[in-house]
């Protein structure tokens, strides 16, 4: 069975599709066997394309972008093993959805996973931005990727 791992932002069109193609792309080439997907907080971008900014930003570092925004729905805690929220408003957010505490236990924001993000572990939201937030967020995303590999591996092999 494959270890799942989903991203969540609030419209699911700029940092967690961001962070689902770079994390897919580094499974990939490991040959992990590991599900990657993302979703939003909120529904006002489903069925939308990322954002116009975030694939250019994908596509410049040489990623891949294919996605469909849609909605983290409650009944979909039991689907995963890691659950990540790109800044604290998510993380409150699922927290609150969150069935139990097993649930809340798979919950964890994306810088946790830099070892050099420091206190403040949120990935601004770069809708308002131009190049250079869109080119900032796949900075951290990438930065947080070697930790959270490093958990991804750990938990492939306790499965």
């Amino acid at each position: 069975m494959p270890y799942r791992v989903t991203f969540v932002c609030t419209g699911n069109i700029c940092r967690s599709p961001m962070a689902e193609s770079v994390l897919r792309h580094h499974v990939e080439n490991e040959g992990l066997d590991v599900e990657v997907d993302s979703s939003g907080t909120d529904g006002w971008h489903a069925g939308d394309e990322a954002d116009d900014r975030t694939i250019a930003a994908l596509r410049r570092a040489g990623y891949r972008s294919a996605h469909s925004a849609r909605r983290f729905e409650a009944s979909w805690f039991d689907r995963y093993d890691l659950i990540i929220a790109l800044d604290e408003g998510h993380l409150r957010a699922l927290r609150a959805m969150a069935p139990d505490e097993e649930a809340r236990g798979r919950i964890r924001l994306l810088r946790e996973f830099d070892p050099e993000a420091g206190a403040d572990l949120d990935v601004p939201d770069p809708y308002y931005g131009g190049r250079a937030d869109f080119d900032l967020v796949l900075e951290l995303v990438e930065a947080a990727m070697p930790g959270l590999l490093e958990e991804i591996r750990a938990g492939l092999k306790a499965a």
